[in-house]
C-alpha cells in the first residue's frame, strides 16, 4: 500500500492563497478532515465483523440485517425495509442467504399469515453477539482515549447527524430495542448488556 503524506496544509482545508479551493460555501470551510475520519472510523468499526462475514459469503448488508432483527425479534420484514432502505429485491435476497444458512428464522404473523416476522435462530444468535462484543469494544477503547465525559457527546453528535426528519423515529427505534432487551434480561435474571 502506498504511503499517503499529507500536509496540514491539506488537512486542515486552509489552501495557499491564489490556489484552488474546494467547494467553499456560504456554510463555512468545507470540514474535509472530518469527512475523512468519518470513512476511515467507519472502515475500521465494520472491518471486524467484514472478515468474519467473509467466511460466510456474506456482506455488510447480511451484518445490518442481523443486528435489526438482534435488536427487534419478531420484527416484519417491512419494517427492515423502512429501516434499511433497500430495495425488496436486496433485502430477498440476504434474507434467503441468512435462512438458508440458519442465521435467521421467518415466520408467519399471528394475525396475518402473509407477514413475516424474523427472529435470530441460535446461530444467528451467536455471530450478532460477536459482532456486538467487537464493536462495543472498539466504541469502548475509543471512548476511554477520548474523555470519559464523551459517550453523551459522541451520541448527541450521531443524533445529529440524522436527517431532522429521522431523529425522533430513530430514538424511538432505539428506545424501544433497549427497553425489549431489559426485559428479556429481567426475565431471565440477568442484567441487560
Amino acid at each position: 500500500m502506498a504511503d499517503i503524506n499529507v500536509s496540514l496544509t491539506a488537512r486542515t482545508g486552509k489552501s495557499e492563497p491564489g490556489a484552488a479551493r474546494g467547494s467553499s460555501s456560504s456554510e463555512g470551510e468545507p470540514m474535509l478532515d472530518l469527512i475523512e475520519l468519518l470513512f476511515f472510523a467507519y472502515r475500521n468499526f465494520v472491518s471486524d465483523p467484514d472478515e468474519i462475514l467473509q467466511g460466510f459469503g456474506f456482506g455488510r448488508a447480511h451484518h445490518r440485517v442481523l443486528h435489526f432483527v438482534n435488536r427487534h425479534p419478531g420484527m416484519r420484514v417491512t419494517d427492515l425495509l423502512d429501516i434499511l432502505r433497500i430495495t425488496k429485491q436486496s433485502l430477498g435476497r440476504v434474507l434467503r442467504e441468512l435462512v438458508d444458512q440458519g442465521f435467521i428464522d421467518s415466520r408467519a404473523g399471528a394475525s396475518d399469515r402473509r407477514q413475516r416476522l424474523l427472529y435470530l435462530t441460535p446461530k444467528g444468535e451467536a455471530l450478532t453477539q460477536e459482532f456486538v462484543a467487537i464493536q462495543s469494544r472498539r466504541i469502548r477503547r475509543a471512548l476511554e482515549e477520548s474523555g470519559g465525559e464523551s459517550r453523551e457527546l459522541v451520541r448527541r453528535f450521531l443524533v445529529a447527524m440524522i436527517d431532522p426528519e429521522d431523529r425522533s423515529s430513530t430514538e424511538k427505534l432505539i428506545a424501544r430495542a433497549d427497553q425489549a432487551v431489559e426485559a428479556r434480561s429481567a426475565a431471565r435474571g440477568r442484567p441487560a448488556g
